[in-house]
């Protein structure tokens, strides 16, 4: 599975948009091409849906003036997410017919599956609202015990993602724990949010798959509230953060260098982060293991999902999915993601879906190890 979905991140719709980004997709084409693994995570993700069904109605074309789209985001104010929901908010709408007006209301909890289960069974079903949720919640029903029959996210409507982000392990500057090595000598105290949220299903993973020693403690409300944990000296640091919101939320951590990057976890390594000295997280993994990982961390190509209810009309799907893709090469878009310090390397929604269909296919047996992965001992 694993071969086809970085083949699919290798043929992006549209290119990236930053140098960054093409750096990075550049670094998969080369690696992609060395590995193999038994288990192939696309079986069934081969390219992209060769065509859209044909434009829609003149009537599709019009719904949209005079109303407004709700941009649903499943976490807190001022978090990562966030700020890519207001970002989109701000300029998708010279691409839609009739030029909605576009507002954001949060709705965290549950690691966004509470979002994921209104946009489920209560948002409306007519191209009014969309969301950003984790893609925690998007695995939870595959990965967690009790998330299966809330809701299904195979039948969301992708609209795309807005980047197949890298993932980081931090600690502040004063922690004993300055490396991976440490983490797995010593260990440290990790703040984290609940199940579903990948500060807390990483740092669980990385225990018991890498031979950490993390004491993980969760039930903090977002990535600020950990955040000002760290500055406090409440915690060492964190896992299963995206490194671009680090660098949007506390550009200043990164500037003077406030921390110890102790291991980057994507499918790919990132440039940047290399040059910061960050080891990949396979130099850690191996055998079987390596195998469930792929499976957990495999989310981050979708790392930013946008998305509709399922029974969404196919010509507003169509128009919202255009609408997206189109944003995400806007000049002023693109202007106002560089001043927030928001990374843009976007994937569209009909090969969203081909990848989330993909992972809920995964052989029973990784599956079923993955689950424990991301679970504290006993």
């Amino acid at each position: 599975m694993l071969d086809r979905i970085r083949r699919l991140v290798r043929m992006p719709h549209h290119p990236p948009t930053s140098s960054r980004s093409l750096g990075r997709l550049s670094a998969m084409r080369q690696c992609v091409r060395k590995r193999s693994a038994p288990w192939n995570i696309g079986a069934t993700v081969s390219v992209a849906l060769a065509a859209f069904l044909p434009g829609g109605p003149a009537m599709a074309q019009d719904f949209f003036a005079g109303k407004t789209i709700n941009i649903i985001a499943g976490a807190d104010v001022g978090g990562g997410y966030d700020i890519y929901a207001r970002a989109l908010a701000r300029h998708m709408d010279r691409h839609i017919p009739g030029k909605p007006t576009i507002i954001v209301q949060n709705m965290p909890g549950a690691g966004s599956k509470k979002a994921a289960e209104y946009m489920f069974t209560q948002a409306p079903k007519d191209g009014t609202a969309i969301a950003i949720i984790f893609p925690g919640a998007i695995m939870g029903p595959l990965l967690e015990e009790g998330a299966a029959g809330r809701f299904d996210p195979k039948q969301f409507e992708y609209l795309g993602t807005a980047d197949s982000g890298t993932r980081v392990c931090v600690t502040w500057h004063g922690s004993k724990t300055k490396t991976f090595e440490d983490a797995q000598q010593i260990g440290g105290v990790l703040g984290a949010s609940q199940a579903g949220g990948s500060s807390r299903d990483y740092g669980f993973m990385l225990n018991n798959l890498a031979g950490t020693k993390f004491k993980v403690v969760s039930g903090y409300k977002g990535s600020a509230e950990i955040s000002l944990a760290i500055e406090r000296g409440e915690v060492d640091g964190m896992c299963g953060f995206d490194w671009t919101s680090i660098k949007s939320q506390k550009p200043d951590w990164v500037k003077e260098k406030k921390l110890n990057v102790l291991v980057q976890i994507a499918l790919e390594a990132d440039e940047e982060l290399t040059q910061w000295g960050a080891p990949q997280i396979w130099k850690y993994v191996t055998g079987d293991n390596r195998k469930v990982m792929e499976l957990i961390v495999s989310q981050q190509v979708f790392g930013r999902p946008f998305l509709a209810p399922p029974g969404t009309p196919a010509d507003r799907v169509k128009i919202l999915r255009d609408a997206f893709m189109a944003t995400m090469q806007d000049k002023e878009f693109l202007a106002d993601a560089e001043k927030t310090k928001i990374v843009i390397s976007p994937l569209a929604g009909s090969e969203v879906q081909k990848v989330v269909k993909s992972l809920y296919e995964a052989p029973k047996e990784i599956v079923e190890r993955a689950k424990k992965a991301i679970q504290p001992p006993g």
